[in-house]
């Protein structure tokens, strides 16, 4: 695999060195920089028109289109369920070999955690999908999700986006990854983050989800794991 060469400069600074506390402040600091930008967003109409780029009152066209729901959503979903399977041998049997076992462990924990987690929090969302609102033929009006108590006349359970956790949930492959290969980790945290939102966009164009319900995924993963990275340190 070429993204795991041996190359100097994959080669971490020193054997067992794990990342410095600077790493882990520009970590925190992008968690909470990221998380400001998302609750700006939400205190934005973007959803709404976005979504509105895709839906009419006949609802939204691509919404069983065979890219849009074949290959983005049911091929995506069987992606990630070969990739678990991989990251579960790659457990019992290493494919990556600098790394140790609690590294492999851990990246299995979380990608586990995550895709018990976003469903969990989209069972309990009273929150329509954008295909469920009365301006695209449905029944609901739009409610922002954070409008606790307040329901918006349609079937909820829409956020966050469950499906965008089939890329972001591998989003701690990054963590897994930087001791030992760091400049794979920095390609793999591109390449999930890039599956999720090609994820993301799939769902906004068949009406399934807005914008704001991938990114929100997007930040619950990654700080799933950032929250929980400290456990590569122990000994």
């Amino acid at each position: 695999m070429t993204m795991f060469s041996l190359s100097p400069s994959s080669m971490p600074a020193a054997a067992g060195v794990l990342p410095t506390g600077r790493a882990w402040k520009t970590e925190l600091a992008f968690t909470l920089l990221s998380l400001a930008l998302l609750l700006l967003w939400d205190a934005t109409s973007l959803d709404l028109q976005l979504a509105r780029l895709w839906g009419t009152a006949s609802g939204f066209a691509l919404r069983d289109h065979w890219l849009a729901s074949g290959v983005m959503h049911q091929g995506g979903r069987a992606l990630s369920w070969a990739l678990a399977g991989c990251l579960l041998m790659n457990v019992f049997r290493p494919l990556l070999r600098r790394q140790t076992l609690r590294e492999r462990v851990w990246w299995l924990g979380v990608v586990v955690a995550c895709v018990v987690l976003v469903p969990l929090l989209k069972r309990a969302s009273p929150t329509s999908c954008p295909w469920d609102l009365a301006e695209f033929g449905g029944v609901a009006q739009y409610v922002s999700h954070w409008r606790l108590g307040v329901l918006d006349g349609g079937g909820g359970h829409c956020f966050p986006s469950g499906h965008a956790s089939a890329a972001f949930a591998f989003i701690g492959g990054y963590f897994a990854l930087k001791r030992a290969y760091p400049v794979a980790a920095r390609r793999w945290l591109l390449g999930v983050l890039a599956a999720g939102l090609l994820f993301g966009l799939g769902q906004l164009a068949r009406g399934a989800h807005y914008p704001s319900h991938t990114l929100w995924t997007a930040w619950i993963c990654w700080t799933v794991a950032f929250a929980t990275s400290s456990l590569l340190k122990a000994r």
